[in-house]
């Protein structure tokens, strides 16, 4: 499994010399497990030798969907660390994203459903997006650019019988979200949302400590490690500025920043935006309309209920839910965190 996998990626990266190779993205494998990524049974996602699983303090929503992540960085090559965006990665590495529902959320040994596989593979001078989706027999998942919407059920944490529809985007939607100047990038693996602990099979240990020990990341030092990251849901990783605004970052930031698709907005959710105005507070929509709700403001400090950012989050109208894909339901836990942030405002 393991040359398998190393044969596949040093050709990739072999194609990489060649500059007529640079613009033409190699085409997707049929199957998932034609790749090597896992060893033994697919759906168990055990990763093989040369991936490593990564974990965020505070994913992206998707329909509750719980995911598994996994980075395979060629060998001889690392990524390059900085303390506020994503890391920059070399060519060749490829970010494999498993998307699944648990049976029980309060007990995962009952099993779990795998509906999608995204992988963003470095090819060249550019990411692409491929997308893979399950079979019902869970034994391997299919290349599909079209998309699909499908059932899942579930219960949750707290007990109740859940069902709704999970949306799984189609190849051009991935640009939605992971579009900066009109280029495909990588939105998750940074210092902020990575500097916490993981299982590894050699122990618990800091992920960027991990990374470093294992020579995948350069430029970095382990007192960068010194603050356990922020997570979204817990109190006692953060205050509720930084939890909320860590919770619009990754929801929201990708879209609302100088460089994202919705830079004309003039609305900015971006982690290292601190201009109150840009944030939102007490700023009027560029474009009003049925996205505004015949709301004034995208923040009124005190009241959420009269602001827009609030008003989008909890619609489920297509033409005026933020976001705008990747979700067919609401976020719940998420819109009440925004909810108590803004109503804290003074």
């Amino acid at each position: 499994m393991k040359s398998r996998l190393l044969i596949f990626f040093s050709v990739i990266l072999t194609s990489l010399c060649v500059g007529a190779a640079v613009d033409r993205p190699h085409p997707p494998k049929e199957l998932l497990s034609q790749y090597g990524f896992f060893k033994g049974v697919l759906k168990d996602q055990q990763p093989a030798d040369g991936i490593m699983p990564y974990s965020l303090s505070t994913p992206l929503f998707s329909d509750y969907a719980e995911k598994l992540r996994f980075v395979f960085i060629p060998v001889g090559l690392s990524a390059k660390f900085n303390d506020s965006s994503v890391f920059n990665f070399p060519e060749g590495t490829v970010l494999i994203k498993t998307f699944y529902f648990p049976v029980d959320f309060r007990n995962p040994s009952k099993g779990r459903r795998l509906m999608e596989t995204r992988l963003l593979i470095h090819e060249g001078s550019r990411w692409i997006a491929y997308p893979y989706i399950w079979n019902e027999d869970q034994k391997d998942a299919v290349y599909d650019p079209a998309g699909e919407v499908k059932a899942v059920k579930y219960v949750d944490l707290n007990g109740k019988k859940k069902e709704h529809n999970y949306f799984i985007p189609n190849q051009n939607q991935c640009k939605g979200c992971h579009n900066q100047n009109e280029v495909l990038v990588p939105l998750g693996p940074s210092a902020r949302q990575m500097n916490h602990d993981m299982m590894y099979s050699s122990g618990k240990q800091n992920q960027l400590l991990y990374w470093e020990q294992n020579d995948k990341l350069s430029g970095f030092k382990p007192s960068d490690a010194k603050n356990v990251g922020i997570v979204w849901n817990d109190p006692a990783t953060g205050t509720l500025d930084q939890r909320a605004r860590l919770w619009l970052d990754i929801n929201c930031g990708f879209c609302h920043q100088p460089q994202g698709p919705a830079a004309s907005s003039g609305l900015h959710l971006h982690m290292q935006e601190s201009d109150p105005l840009r944030i939102g507070i007490n700023k009027t929509p560029v474009a009003a309309g049925r996205g505004s709700g015949d709301r004034r403001f995208d923040i009124v400090p005190g009241k959420p209920v009269e602001s827009i950012l609030i008003f989008r989050m909890e619609s489920d109208d297509p033409g005026i839910m933020m976001p705008e894909l990747g979700r067919s339901v609401k976020h719940q836990e998420g819109i009440a965190l925004i909810k108590e942030w803004i109503a804290g405002m003074k």
